[in-house]
């Protein structure tokens, strides 16, 4: 057997395999008398059919069976001398397969071609930098929470003596269906409470609720805008009927010290519940200005490191990221078979540009691992199965059964390493306070660089008369 290795680029090799006649024709022979053996030939006992004979009845079969019993111990072989390792099956292909003889007359020559992981350097991560900024906890926040405490403690004071008013409370049963497929499943939900007025009530919803009775019906019908939040409303009109089953008030506790105590969680003044409420609150911004800072210096690292990315481990993470992409949708109540071929195949190439990255970014963090000596022990593992059992509210041993299926514990030892090599990052980073800035602008940018643009931009729209 003669190899010959071709780069074609960082990630994929082509081997070039010429196997000599002599060892064709070997395996042709044998798999000729094979089909001897056992062939039934008109005219011919069982077996006693001439070799030629069989060979001339039985070509095509011969032929696939050489080819598959040849080809797959001599791309093993080459692949062995050329010290390769696959990340997927390799890519066979006969040279010039119309006119590919296995008789022995010739050479058998045939291509493979190899996916492979890229040589990566060690990446450079010291110096980078990243700002960190933490989003200021606000009173509103505070009292939206509390808020939220007493409207679970409220109280429904039916009314039967007018009708539905702005701020009441309103529960219907209601059925809807779609205009645009009048016979599709429609939409059931019963119990619906409807509080008139609300900012996260739909306005068609309370305008259409307004002035209502109890035992009446109503029917309306809502036009959702392109952009609401549930994928399967979005752009359609549904047609309502609504039955008022109640009409009342809401009452909420009073908001004092006694409807403090009563919460039983601990605290005996409402100024102790804000404070609690505040320290809480300022936790989770500077957890999330910390992890704001990571993918900063991660996306930061990845940019600075350029290497080509195997399209195998693409793929593989494109998926996965489209999978979960459909499941999101079917659980807003999209029905998968209905989207639109184009929308799969937009999304899909979107799905491969955050692989990239992600790919990257994750074979980088392996290797600042390696650089700096990370080692995971199976104590470490351990504690981590048992946060991860106590967060998800079951047992270690039933935990560890459901691992099974994700990977075991190489899965939990693979993002603890993970988490400490962007630890590693962020202490070889420089990173800075700042103020906290808009989350949809450019933190960089300063308020009179806003400023700046948007007169500019204004000037040009005047220019140009729109």
């Amino acid at each position: 057997m003669n190899t010959e290795l071709i780069d074609l680029s960082q990630t994929r090799k082509e081997i070039k395999i010429e196997i000599a006649p002599d060892d064709v024709r070997r395996v042709y022979d044998s798999v000729s008398k094979k089909y001897a053996d056992k062939a039934q030939v008109p005219g011919f006992r069982k077996g006693l059919a001439p070799l030629d004979v069989v060979r001339m009845r039985f070509k095509k079969e011969i032929q696939a069976d050489v080819i598959q019993e040849i080809l797959p111990p001599q791309v093993t072989l080459a692949i062995q001398e050329h010290q390769l390792s696959p990340l997927t099956e390799p890519q066979l292909q006969l040279e010039d397969p119309e006119n590919v003889k296995v008789n022995g007359s010739q050479p058998l020559s045939f291509s493979v071609l190899i996916e492979i992981m890229p040589d990566i350097a060690d990446p450079d991560y010291e110096g980078l930098e990243a700002v960190k900024r933490i989003r200021p906890v606000k009173e509103e926040e505070i009292e939206n929470v509390i808020d939220e405490h007493r409207q679970q403690e409220s109280t429904f004071i039916p009314v039967e003596d007018r009708k539905s008013q702005d701020g009441d409370m309103v529960i219907v049963d209601l059925k809807g269906r779609f205009e645009d497929d009048p016979d599709a499943d429609p939409i059931e939900v019963n119990d619906l409470e409807v509080k008139l007025g609300d900012e996260v009530v739909e306005k068609s919803f309370s305008d259409n609720l307004l002035g209502v009775e109890v035992d009446s019906e109503k029917e309306f019908a809502v036009d959702y805008p392109k952009d609401f939040s549930t994928t399967a409303l979005a752009g359609r009109t549904v047609n309502y009927k609504a039955n008022v089953k109640s009409v009342g008030t809401v009452e909420l506790p009073e908001l004092n010290d006694e409807w403090v105590k009563s919460l039983d969680q601990g605290f005996k003044t409402l100024k102790e519940l804000r404070e609690k409420l505040r320290e809480d609150m300022e936790t989770v911004a500077k957890a999330d200005a910390d992890s704001r800072v990571r993918n900063d210096l991660i996306a930061k690292l990845i940019e600075k490191n350029d290497f080509e990315v195997p399209n195998a481990l693409i793929e593989s993470q494109a998926r996965r990221l489209l999978n979960n992409f459909a499941q999101d949708l079917a659980q807003r109540g999209v029905d998968l078979k209905e989207v639109q071929q184009d929308f799969i195949e937009t999304t899909y190439s979107q799905m491969r540009l955050q692989a990239v990255r992600d790919v990257r970014g994750a074979l980088l963090l392996e290797k600042i691992a390696e650089k700096e000596g990370i080692e995971i022990t199976k104590e470490s593992v351990d504690e981590e199965i048992e946060k991860m059992a106590e967060h998800y509210q079951t047992t270690v041993e039933e935990f560890r059964k459901n691992l099974e299926s994700q990977g075991g514990e190489f899965s939990i030892e693979n993002n603890l390493r993970t988490r400490e090599a962007v630890e590693k990052l962020v202490e070889n980073s420089t990173v800075t306070d700042g103020e906290w800035a808009d989350e949809n602008l450019n933190p960089d940018e300063s308020a009179e660089d806003v400023s700046s643009e948007k007169d500019a931009d204004e000037e040009t729209k005047a220019e140009s008369g729109t």
